[in-house]
C-alpha cells in the first residue's frame, strides 16, 4: 500500500505537465513581396508596431494598423540597439568608423508621431545601448548617457556580467552568476517583477528585483517574455563557423516547462513577442507572425 500511495503521489506532480499544452493558432508570413531580408525585429509592448533592420543594417517600422513600412533611418544600426521606450518613441543606436578606424556609435531618438529623429548622445567610442523603460528610455554609455526624463520608471539592463535594474529611480547591480563572457538581453516582465537575460555560458537566467535568482531556462538565447508567466527564446546550434540549426522555443519563467515553436531545421531566430504576438526571422531574413494558446 505504502508503494502504491508514493507511486500515486509521483503520478499527481506530473499532471500539471502532462495537461499542459501549447498550440500555434495561426502562422502568417510578413512583408512577403514588400521588403528584403529582414532581421532583429522587435515589437512594441501592444504588437501594433514593429521595428527590425534591413539587410544594409538600415532601421525600418512596420505599423500594423495602416500597413505602412517607413524607415527610420538609413544610418547602419548598430546590432539590436533598438527598441520602443514606454512612451512610443523609438530609442537606437547608430555607428560609424571613423578616420583613425575607431567605431563611433550616437544615440537616437524617433517620434513616431511626428517622423521627426533627435541625436541625443553625440558620437562616441564604445558600447552604447539603447534601453526601454515603463515610462520612456534612455540610452547608456560609459561617456555620454541620455534619460528622455528625469522619471524613465522601471527599467534593465547588461554591461559586462553585471545586471542593471532601475526601479522607483533607484539603480541596482546584481551579478547572480558567474560568466566570464558577459550578460546579454535583459528584459523585464510586463508586470515589472522579475528580470530575463542570458548569461554567457550558463543561459538564460530569471531573477527578482533584489537579484534573487529565481530559475535558469537552459542554455537558450535572446529571450523575450510572451507574458508574466512564458518567454519565447533562441535555440541555435553552430559547428564553430556556421548555424547548423535554430528553433523558437517557449519557456516557462519557473523553469518547469518548455516546448518547441518551430523545429530546429527551420533555421528561425531572433524572436520577440508584445500584445499575444510573437515575431522572429528565419537565417534568410523572412518574417514570421505566430499566435498561440497555452492550455493549462
Amino acid at each position: 500500500m505504502k508503494k502504491g500511495f508514493v507511486i500515486l503521489l509521483a503520478l499527481a506532480a506530473l499532471l500539471p505537465a502532462m495537461a499542459q499544452e501549447v498550440e500555434v493558432t495561426s502562422l502568417t508570413r510578413l512583408l512577403e513581396g514588400v521588403e528584403g531580408p529582414a532581421y532583429y525585429p522587435v515589437l512594441d509592448s501592444q504588437g501594433s508596431r514593429l521595428l527590425f533592420l534591413s539587410e544594409s543594417g538600415a532601421l525600418k517600422l512596420h505599423d500594423f494598423a495602416d500597413g505602412v513600412t517607413t524607415t527610420v533611418s538609413r544610418d547602419y544600426v548598430a546590432g539590436h540597439d533598438a527598441c520602443f521606450g514606454g512612451d512610443g518613441k523609438v530609442y537606437f543606436v547608430t555607428q560609424e568608423v571613423g578616420e583613425n578606424h575607431l567605431v563611433y556609435r550616437t544615440g537616437n531618438c524617433y517620434d513616431v508621431l511626428t517622423g521627426k529623429t533627435a541625436i541625443v548622445t553625440e558620437a562616441q567610442h564604445g558600447a552604447v545601448r539603447a534601453v526601454p523603460a515603463t515610462h520612456g528610455g534612455a540610452l547608456k554609455a560609459p561617456v555620454q548617457s541620455y534619460s528622455s526624463s528625469t522619471d524613465i520608471g522601471s527599467a534593465v539592463w547588461t554591461e559586462g556580467s553585471t545586471v542593471h535594474v532601475t526601479v522607483n529611480g533607484e539603480e541596482r547591480v546584481f551579478s547572480p552568476v558567474d560568466s566570464w563572457a558577459g550578460y546579454l538581453w535583459a528584459s523585464l516582465s510586463p508586470d515589472g517583477k522579475r528580470v530575463a537575460f542570458f548569461a554567457a555560458g550558463k543561459g538564460i537566467v530569471v531573477i527578482d528585483l533584489r537579484g534573487q535568482m529565481l530559475a535558469m531556462l537552459g542554455n537558450y538565447e535572446m529571450p523575450c517574455w510572451y507574458n508574466n508567466d512564458y518567454l519565447v527564446a533562441q535555440n541555435a546550434k553552430d559547428d564553430g563557423h556556421q548555424f547548423t540549426s535554430s528553433q523558437i522555443l517557449l519557456l516557462k519563467a519557473d523553469g518547469t516547462y518548455s516546448t518547441e515553436l518551430t523545429k530546429p531545421a527551420s533555421m528561425t531566430m531572433q524572436p520577440t513577442s508584445g500584445g499575444g504576438k510573437i515575431v522572429y526571422t528565419t537565417i534568410d531574413g523572412l518574417l514570421y507572425e505566430m499566435k498561440i494558446n497555452i492550455y493549462e
